[in-house]
């Protein structure tokens, strides 16, 4: 065993951990296993700890490096357990010089970040899919989100790079390449926003079978990006929005900077532009001061914006976030209400499942026996194939998680 990489959280760490992978090797490291962590949630941050110990009792003989936006947020929290032997930022763990320190905390100021560098990769380890990271950092301050704080100020790569990385990848095989970042749709190069850059990269790409885009955020989509989902068949019909609540005093409280009429606007108006497209959210449960009412117009969304794959957060406090300061729903009812949300986007889901039988969606194999359509629905495949095929199937029912096709 050389370098260990166990990854939390997002696709753009997912991304970073084949870079992390790369540099470690470059510094010649040994017997190592290296935990790039999420701060996403509290949940994400105890999960880590509790890996952390996990992997000190199971393999003593190796070395535990902790990274990612768990670390650069609360470096000494981890420098505090004993099974850690280093802390890594979020900017030090590209340099391979910093992997081969001896510091136990090596974090610089992320908000001191100002350029975002071209970090290419070849592949990444077990996935059909690709990931490409066009933009890192966020400038906007919802009061419940700590991410900024671990990633620095909104800073996005020129778009001669990532179109470059996207060939790079295309050429080694991969057939569907998904655009990441912390907010992709603040992406700005110079006069070049995200719908320029997703048009430029179709055009100059034809070869490439499928592009995706990860969690945006609809208030930020320019006009280009909207004109490129309803006119580009390979630009997948399927957004994940950064929606967070349906109440409109509750998105006040957050800081979000659209209202739940913009919400239902933006959906139905893409679902006219390409109908067959479908939207996932981020949705909170329980955030401070939610009544029950507001948490009623929440679960509605689902209904109102016609969503079909949710992301349930039930609230935790962030230390250090203004959220963490407002007054506080007894943890009982959080849970009761994320738990109703699920339900809610459980039920959409397998309504939506429901209709999808009796069609032939294209499904691209991510694994032996399982795929995804277009719309980013998992499809059980009736015999075992070479992943990364392209597959065009009859729907023959569902198991009210994915569809079940024929042969």
């Amino acid at each position: 065993m050389t370098v260990q990489i166990v990854t939390f959280g997002c696709r753009l760490n997912t991304y970073e951990s084949e870079v992390i992978r790369r540099e470690a090797a470059a510094a010649g490291l040994a017997d190592t296993v290296v935990v790039n962590t999420c701060a996403v949630t509290a949940e994400a941050v105890r999960q880590a700890r509790q890996r952390i110990r996990r992997i000190r009792r199971e393999q003593p003989q190796l070395r535990i490096v902790v990274t990612g936006c768990a670390a650069q947020a609360a470096p000494d929290l981890f420098a505090g357990m004993p099974e850690v032997d280093r802390v890594l930022g979020n900017e030090e763990k590209f340099d391979s010089k910093a992997w081969g320190g001896t510091a136990k905390i090596a974090v610089a100021d992320i908000m001191t970040a100002k350029t975002m560098h071209a970090r290419a990769i070849d592949a990444i380890e077990g996935r059909s899919r690709a990931f490409v990271q066009v933009q890192n950092g966020c400038d906007h301050r919802c009061t419940f989100c700590i991410i900024p704080y671990g990633r620095g100020n909104s800073r996005s790569l020129d778009a001669d790079t990532i179109v470059a990385q996207v060939r790079r990848l295309v050429d080694n095989g991969y057939r569907e390449v998904v655009l990441t970042g912390v907010d992709i749709t603040s992406y700005r190069h110079g006069e070049t926003r995200l719908g320029a850059l997703v048009k430029r990269i179709l055009r100059e790409i034809p070869e490439l079978v499928r592009l995706r885009l990860s969690s945006i955020d609809s208030v930020e989509a320019d006009h280009d990006l909207v004109d490129a989902i309803a006119t580009e068949p390979r630009l997948m019909p399927h957004l994940h929005l950064s929606l967070q609540a349906g109440d409109d005093l509750i998105l006040k409280r957050m800081r979000r900077r659209h209202t739940r009429a913009d919400a239902i606007a933006f959906c139905a108006a893409v679902r006219r532009l390409r109908p067959d497209i479908v939207f996932g959210a981020d949705i909170i449960a329980g955030f401070p001061t939610e009544t029950e009412d507001m948490f009623a117009r929440s679960l509605a969304l689902v209904d109102d914006c016609g969503l079909t794959q949710l992301h349930v957060f039930p609230f935790s406090p962030r230390p250090g976030t203004p959220a963490a300061r407002m007054p506080q729903l007894d943890r009982s009812v959080i849970k009761e209400r994320a738990r109703r949300l699920r339900e809610k986007g459980e039920a959409a889901l397998r309504a939506y499942l429901e209709r999808q039988i009796g069609t032939r969606p294209r499904v691209l194999a991510e694994s032996p026996t399982l795929g995804r359509t277009e719309q980013f629905v998992l499809v059980r495949l009736p015999s075992a194939v070479e992943p990364g095929t392209l597959l065009e199937l009859p729907i023959v029912g569902h198991d009210g998680r994915g569809l079940l096709a024929a042969a």
